[in-house]
């Protein structure tokens, strides 16, 4: 090779570590060894996560690009590789988190000859992601990953796919063809701003209503809008409902605060509360179906403000009196100079005590459970114990199923900014588990608490051998019915309780752990839930808590429609 060649891998290697690349979660293969071997060989700065599956990597470099703001990276081999990273992929790109999958793939000479592992990688990707390319020179590598990058930071993050062929990555192009734009390596890159004219109109809309009401999305906390929000809260006396993504965009204690909305950790408590706005303001959300009861809350006739990054969700759903699209920072910034223009001083209502008075409500129900001795153990009763537990900077990431729709509703975060991860693009099970990795990968500080059913543990009980293996002080919790509760419950709800194929026997999950090295617990009695819950969280290695709890089907789980 002359002088001032590098070979396609090295090149890879190189593009990722301009790009400010410091973690990357993957899982070997036949066609990804040049790649592993630059990654042996070059000093880059990078960690990479050996993963037992390539969807989980999927979803540990989600996790890692929530709560870092940096492109989360993950890869995997040829054929099953690219197929098995795909769940993760999709989840990314519908969450607007900012993700790029490598897969590396057959040998570009080989193509149309039926070698092992060939699938039309381009073709599969394409539709699932928002930008995705399969390298047909060694010269073309540089490039794809400069746009990937610049894919998955800019407008509405997303996910993005680069392929690789084997031979490719063995063969030599000129380094000077090596370079980056660094701001690509975190995202929301390159901000876009409001019109100033939409800016006045929402101003107008929004000072016009007697009793508006902010409904946040995911998309504020990506944006890192959350102080903006509240000063724009507090501006307006405006309540602040936020979606299952938008959990944090707002402090749970502030007296603004309404909590989680919709079908999904919605209560009568904040349904009532969005029901009684005469105008609702979306931000950084899409209005889709789970937030708002499927059209019913707010109902028809509400005027709506939408912001949002992305201009094809604003008027998607409801026809708005003003939209704005842009980035949620600029716009929210924007919008507060606008109305701060118009008034005074901030605007005084009645919103506080009517929030106050709701919120009682909905916590005096919830303590009741809370505090419940009966067996099999309630899950308000965990919740109450984790709450306790963890440390004021804690995450909680959250599967579907139990987990999501208690921690969405009634779990309080009494700080702004991705505190708690779920993935509710697609609901997907066997998220939470591998997902802690990544956000203990991110906020290495921090307290991570897994909390997952048993339906979702049995997806992804390969990785505990991942936790344990790199010492990660994570805490799993399993809320253990013996059942795959959602569709349980949806087959009581609308299928007059015609059971069918959704039980399964009971494992002793404690004992599984701490067969891969976890310290474990096992707790059926109510009495002993708190002092284990605080050990667990306490434990500064990898735990788990296997709980004997309700099941779903039974509980006062706030979920209003079952179908998404």
């Amino acid at each position: 090779m002359r002088e001032n060649q590098i070979t396609g891998a090295e090149a890879a290697v190189r593009m990722l570590q301009l790009h400010g690349v410091q973690h990357i979660f993957g899982l070997c293969g036949d066609t990804s060894l040049p790649f592993y071997d630059a990654l042996a060989r070059l000093d880059h700065g990078i960690e990479h996560v050996l993963t037992r599956d390539e969807r989980h990597a999927a979803y540990m470099a989600d996790a890692y690009a929530r709560v870092t703001g940096r492109v989360g990276i993950c890869e995997g081999p040829s054929g099953g590789g690219a197929t098995y990273i795909l769940p993760g992929v999709i989840e990314a790109n519908e969450s607007s988190v900012a993700l790029i999958s490598i897969t590396s793939d057959v040998p570009v000479t080989a193509r149309g000859r039926y070698p092992l592992t060939a699938l039309d990688q381009k073709a599969l990707f394409a539709p699932l992601t928002k930008w995705n390319g399969v390298a047909d020179h060694v010269t073309h590598i540089p490039n794809l990953f400069r746009t990937a990058f610049r894919a998955a930071s800019t407008g509405r993050p997303g996910a993005a796919h680069i392929g690789l062929p084997y031979d490719l990555q063995k063969q030599g192009l000129d380094a000077s063809h090596v370079w980056a734009q660094r701001e690509h390596g975190s995202f929301p890159a390159y901000r876009t701003a409001p019109d100033p004219a939409l800016v006045a109109a929402a101003a107008e809309v929004l000072l016009r209503a007697k009793r508006p009401v902010l409904v946040c999305g995911g998309g504020t906390i990506l944006s890192g809008a959350c102080t903006e929000l509240v000063r724009l809260a507090e501006l307006l006396d405006a309540p602040v409902a936020s979606t299952v993504s938008g959990h944090g965009t707002i402090p749970d204690n502030h007296p603004l605060a309404i909590g989680v909305v919709g079908a999904n950790g919605g209560t009568d408590e904040t349904r009532e509360a969005l029901s009684q706005a005469d105008t609702v303001a979306f931000i950084g959300c899409r209005a889709g179906s789970t937030t708002t009861e499927h059209g019913s809350v707010p109902g028809p006739g509400v005027p709506i403000v939408h912001i949002d990054i992305d201009p094809m969700v604003v008027g998607a759903n409801y026809p708005v009196e003003a939209g704005l699209v842009g980035d949620a920072l600029h716009c929210l910034r924007a919008l507060i100079a606008e109305i701060e223009r118009r008034i005074t001083s901030p605007r005084t209502t009645d919103a506080a005590q009517r929030i106050a008075g709701l919120r009682a409500a909905k916590r005096e129900r919830f303590e009741v459970l809370a505090h419940s001795n009966a067996r099999p153990i309630r899950p308000e009763r965990v919740l109450a114990a984790v709450q306790k537990a963890l440390p004021a900077d804690g995450i909680i990431v959250a599967d579907p199923g139990t987990p999501c729709p208690y921690f969405s509703g009634y779990f309080d975060f009494d700080s702004t900014g991705r505190h708690f991860i779920t993935n509710r693009a697609h609901g997907a099970l066997g998220f939470s588990l591998p997902a802690a990795v990544g956000a203990a990968y991110g906020r290495p500080g921090a307290k991570v608490v897994a909390a997952m059913g048993d339906g979702s543990f049995g997806f992804a009980v390969g990785e505990l051998e991942t936790i344990v293996r790199k010492n990660l002080p994570i805490t799993l919790i399993v809320f253990s019915n013996s059942s795959y509760g959602w569709i349980k419950a949806s087959q009581k709800d609308g299928y007059g309780s015609r059971f069918f194929s959704v039980d399964f026997n009971r494992s002793d999950h404690a004992r599984i752990a701490e067969a891969f090295g976890l310290k474990a617990w096992r707790v059926e009695d109510p009495a002993e839930l708190d002092a284990v819950i605080a050990a667990a969280i306490r434990h500064d290695r990898p735990s788990l808590v296997d709980v004997i709890s309700q099941p779903l089907e039974e509980s006062a789980v706030p979920v209003s429609k079952w179908m998404g």
